[in-house]
């Protein structure tokens, strides 16, 4: 007999790959266990490949699986986005923009981003959400997000990107602490203190370039902590449990116990990049990206 792939097989596996339980899946999909076997072995029949390890006590993904599990979510992610699209049309709306940024893009990137866009293209809803940089990139990739604002220098192929902002940095310290703008000298002044760094797993260049300004100053940094959050990093200064460097913008919109001393006698500064993926067909993006790189020359958002 002669079988097709149906949108309700594909559904059928995406279940069961993110469950890995036959029975918690076909209780999620409301089909019987035995029925949901049939349904994964006649996807198997038609594709002819294993899809799943069933030879351990614990089911597991093969590498087809795992590359047909990618493939699968960026379907469905892609048809939530056309359904999304349509509801959007039919309501008279134009579309919809989705966008993931960085606690330092907060204060003043994405708002200012929003703003021209609500001037020259009023049609367009924006959904946004703070996430970290690796996440945003994931997030592109499988069209979850639109735009993203990154600090990565590295992007995968087919993700594009364009510079928004460079900024410089700034040491950050509780608000009692002995070193102030007034007597501050260099950054070699707390070699012996502990340091709260934003995690390398998130940017390792971004990571790097912090490490090369203590380096820069003679010393290498002793970090006790580290975060994805520029709020937790604040706060961990705040209780007196080390100093940090961050972007200067990062100073704007929070009320905490710290002080920030910026840094404009060093070489190194840190770039601000919005980043989409280039196959990407959401028609409100070409016309971002286009209000974006028009800006190029321009002042800063």
């Amino acid at each position: 007999m002669s079988y097709q792939i149906e949108l309700r097989h594909l559904k059928y596996f995406q279940v069961l790959a993110q469950e890995l339980k036959f029975r918690k899946a076909a209780e999620l999909l409301f089909i019987s266990q035995p029925g949901l076997s049939r349904q994964i072995m006649q996807m198997e029949e038609i594709l002819g490949a294993s899809l799943f390890d069933r030879s351990k006590k614990k089911v597991e993904l093969t590498a087809a699986g795992l590359y047909l599990k990618e493939e699968v979510d960026f379907i469905f992610n892609h048809l939530e986005t056309i359904r999304r699209q349509i509801d959007n049309i039919s309501q008279g709306k134009e579309t919809e923009l989705r966008i993931g940024f960085l606690g330092s893009a907060a204060q003043k990137t994405v708002p200012e981003l929003v703003l021209k866009m609500n001037q020259k293209y009023p049609g367009i809803q924006t959904i946004l959400d703070e996430m970290p940089n690796r996440l945003q990139i994931e997030q592109l990739e499988k069209d979850k997000l639109d735009l993203a604002f990154v600090r990565l220098h590295r992007l995968p192929e087919g993700i594009s990107r364009q510079l928004v902002h460079q900024d410089t940095f700034a040491m950050v310290l509780p608000i009692d602490h002995p070193v102030n703008e007034a007597n501050f000298k260099s950054v070699r002044d707390f070699s012996n203190e502990p340091f709260i760094f934003f995690s390398s797993e998130d940017s390792p260049f971004y990571h790097d370039l912090i490490t090369s300004i203590c380096e820069d100053a003679g010393f290498r940094p002793k970090v006790s902590h580290k975060s994805v959050n520029a709020l937790t990093i604040f706060k961990l200064v705040e209780e007196g449990l080390g100093v940090a460097i961050v972007p200067t913008s990062l100073q704007y919109g929070y009320n905490l116990n710290v002080k920030f001393i910026e840094l404009k006698h060093i070489p190194q500064r840190t770039e601000l990049y919005v980043a989409w993926k280039e196959s990407n067909r959401n028609p409100a993006l070409k016309n971002v990206v286009e209000l974006l790189v028009k800006r190029e020359t321009g002042p800063d958002i």
